[in-house]
């Protein structure tokens, strides 16, 4: 399915009056899972309530199931669109640094020694320049191995490319400018890939958003 931006993933009592994936799912399908709350009714992985994209849900629990363990051993492959601050060198490349939450700020994370490992590949797709401001920015296709909270986000950011308008990582005046342009976080769940339950394999894909084109067609391509 397409996860819509602003929406948060998994059920919480912190939510208060958001959209909430999995409450729509239970109200609004019909399925063996769709009212299964310890199932979190199908939901195997989750993205961050401002990044939009492709996400997997499952019918069954023996789907489920299967689905979670090919999560485990990095069966599953996820692409992401991120859209960055500066030109990003070398053009792909692999980070690796552990991952955990700040101890001054819980509800940020950070490369942090003891964290937990991460790892992100990433490709660079593009390179433009913001008209008004003359900034550089690269497009950048993200390739996780791991899903630590946050870690394209904290992966760019380490690498010195934050994301364009994000609140948490590029810094609050950064982010307020950029959205002036950009109106979110320009983080796109793409494409994921997996293995059905006769092992062949799948791929399914999500068209970058409209909010997310248009902030991108305002920018002038760098050949």
């Amino acid at each position: 399915m397409d996860k819509p931006v602003g929406w948060i993933v998994n059920d919480a009592t912190t939510v208060k009056d958001q959209p909430v994936l999995q409450n729509w799912l239970a109200k609004n399908l019909d399925y063996p899972l769709s009212k299964n709350r310890e199932y979190r009714s199908g939901i195997v992985h989750r993205l961050d309530k401002e990044t939009s994209g492709v996400m997997l849900v499952a019918k069954t629990k023996d789907m489920f199931e299967y689905l979670q363990s090919q999560f485990k051993t990095r069966l599953v492959q996820k692409t992401y669109l991120a859209l960055v601050h500066g030109i990003v060198s070398p053009e792909n490349g692999t980070i690796e640094a552990t991952v955990g939450r700040l101890p001054w700020r819980r509800d940020r994370f950070g490369v942090l020694p003891g964290g937990r490992e991460a790892t992100t590949l990433y490709q660079v797709t593009g390179k433009f320049e913001q008209p008004e401001t003359h900034e550089k920015l690269s497009l950048v296709e993200c390739y996780p191995k791991t899903g630590r909270t946050h870690q394209i986000r904290i992966h760019l950011k380490h690498l010195g490319y934050p994301i364009v308008s994000d609140p948490f990582y590029a810094g609050r005046k950064t982010a307020r400018n950029d959205r002036k342009w950009c109106g979110r976080l320009f983080l796109h769940a793409i494409k994921i890939e997996f293995n059905d339950q006769s092992k062949k394999r799948l791929s399914f894909e999500s068209l970058l958003t409209s909010d997310l084109q248009n902030a991108l067609d305002t920018l002038t391509p760098i050949k």
